[in-house]
């Protein structure tokens, strides 16, 4: 029997080369060449166009319709995913093994089951271990049909036999397609049934939801085709030793990305979280120092969270700089803020910053509030306890107004805080009931509030 010839294909971009080289010549990243084998096929229509061909036009002449959307029942899915489930839409989820991207899923079909047609498509798990999973939860799963396949040919049979209305694959990395000869979870067979699954969804108006695997580095394993050919891509976050889920939309063709849903991992399942503020912000008995509270927003989510800082004196020449659930290299440079423009020095001290309850925050609108609680720690006085901060600080010294500033001061006040702190610029038109609003305009301005109580 002829020996199978053989490629080494790129799980970044899914380049091919007939040798194997440290380096991929397409896309130039490294040890990313994995050996496959070359794919033979006798289908003639594996590329067909998603869409319907259609002639020339002029864009102002194409009719603009709202997309429908159908609610999942499930508040907080419904936030991430932009309203709601959209017919024809292909949703990518990926996350940690157990962090319950599987637990999530079967929960929105029991929901949405006896409404709407569903199918739950499993080729990780047998149909005795879903039933099993759905009466620990005491969710009624009857309406909900399952296949236990991972050949991808007799699913898209199934699918075209039922015609379902929502459809979950679980997982991508274990379908193959008997068109190709490579194992399930190659660079190919991803991008094939990937490629089909989505042909079929858009064809047949299937809402389609797809379970991917992640890497040790916490990305989606497979090319990277396979984000970009989906509708939306969203991605469970959170700590494994924490019953909290964070779930985060990072690309929505159909609504706005950075959107944030929260649930708690129960024995009854994923709960909502309507209250996702109170997770991020401790208890203390007393006012302690280091500790300012800010508002991040999370797609159209004002949260709150408490920044915490840690100053001591360092014992070693080269003083330590750590963050956790922020950018280290922001942290130096804020320092050197500080330094400059406020005179106070750090050049001695560790410093160790700390977003509470794991949540990490990517926006310079926490800046003015991680600056403070360094100064707290520093000083060792205490901030007041119903005193809110917020504002980007830029290297001159000047604090820059943040994004959808009065949404971040409600959010504050219907917490019960009574105190901020925030740029000049976002300084409320109207008086907010309960709370009084100081603005600044420079760094040392904020300082000389806190030193006048």
């Amino acid at each position: 029997m002829a020996k199978a010839k053989t490629v080494y294909s790129c799980t970044e971009c899914g380049g091919q080369t007939p040798k194997w080289q440290g380096q991929c010549p397409s896309c130039m990243a490294w040890n990313t060449l994995v050996e496959s084998v070359v794919e033979t096929t006798t289908s003639q229509n594996r590329y067909a166009a998603l869409a319907q061909s259609s002639g020339l036009q002029k864009l102002a002449d194409v009719e603009a319709a709202d997309v429908p959307r159908h609610p999942t029942g499930i508040h907080e899915f419904d936030r991430v995913l932009g309203g709601g489930l959209v017919p024809g839409g292909v949703v990518l989820i990926g996350g940690d093994p157990g962090i319950g991207k599987s637990t999530l899923l079967l929960q929105t079909l029991c929901h949405i089951s006896s409404a709407r047609k569903a199918l739950y498509v499993s080729g990780e798990e047998s149909a005795q271990q879903i039933a099993m999973r759905a009466k620990r939860l005491g969710l009624d799963a009857g309406p909900v049909e399952l296949l236990a396949e991972i050949s991808l040919e007799k699913i898209l049979a199934t699918l075209q036999q039922h015609k379902p209305e929502v459809a979950v694959i679980d997982s991508i990395q274990t379908m193959y397609s008997e068109a190709l000869q490579s194992a399930p979870g190659s660079v190919a067979q991803v991008r094939e049934c990937s490629a089909q699954l989505t042909r079929f969804a858009k064809q047949a108006g299937v809402t389609m939801i797809l379970v991917g695997h992640v890497t040790k580095e916490g990305a989606l394993a497979g090319p990277r085709v396979l984000e970009h050919i989906v509708d939306t891509v969203l991605y469970f976050e959170g700590d494994q030793n924490s019953s909290f889920r964070l779930v985060r939309a990072f690309k929505n063709r159909f609504g706005a990305v950075n959107e944030l849903g929260v649930f708690a991992m129960t024995e009854k399942g994923l709960r909502e979280v309507s209250n996702p503020s109170a997770l991020f912000l401790s208890h203390h008995a007393e006012e302690v120092a280091g500790s300012c509270i800010t508002v991040t927003q999370e797609g159209s989510r004002p949260l709150l969270v408490e920044v915490q800082a840690l100053v001591d004196e360092a014992h070693a020449p080269n003083p330590k700089r750590l963050c956790v659930g922020l950018e280290q290299n922001r942290l130096a440079m804020l320092l050197a803020v500080l330094h400059r423009h406020a005179g106070v020095a750090c050049f001695d001290q560790d410093v160790f910053i700390n977003a509470v309850g794991g949540v990490r925050i990517s926006e310079p609108a926490v800046d003015l509030a991680v600056l403070l609680a360094i100064v707290s720690s520093l000083k060792n006085k205490p901030l007041n306890n119903k005193l809110i901060v917020f504002g980007e600080v830029g290297l001159a010294g000047e604090v820059r107004p943040v994004q959808r500033g009065q949404e971040r001061l409600r959010e504050a006040a219907k917490l019960g805080f009574t105190h901020a702190i925030v740029p000049k610029s976002n300084l409320p038109k109207q008086a907010i009931a309960g709370m009084e609003v100081k603005g600044v305009e420079r760094l040392d301005q904020a300082l000389q509030l806190l030193r006048n109580g």
